[in-house]
């Protein structure tokens, strides 16, 4: 009885969606993340005087900002991640669940 209710829900086409769409949010969150912290990492590797620079003559240089803003932002992708499961997904789940039980 479990199998031939996995099998309900896998050949569900809402499922194949909510698979689709979760799958490339995720992807495309990854990737921009991913890009950020290479960046990041390359800008230290190969110009360090760059990211070392002073700001305002004083002791903060120019990486610590942008280190803080490439944490925010990963938070802030990751809010984004959970808004849209939290609506989107969760709905499509519920809507699976129904049709299937």
């Amino acid at each position: 009885m479990q199998q031939d209710t996995t099998q309900r829900i896998s050949s569900h086409p809402k499922f194949a969606e909510l698979v689709t769409r979760r799958t490339r949010l995720g992807l495309i969150l990854s990737l921009i993340v991913m890009a950020m912290y290479f960046a990041f990492i390359l800008a230290v590797a190969f110009a360090p005087k760059a990211l070392g620079a002073s700001l305002a003559g004083g002791v903060t240089t120019v990486g610590i900002p942008i280190g803080i803003l490439i944490i925010v932002t990963a938070f802030l992708l990751t809010g984004i991640y959970v808004r849209r499961a939290n609506a989107e997904f969760d709905e499509l789940n519920r809507q699976i669940i129904e049709d299937t039980v």
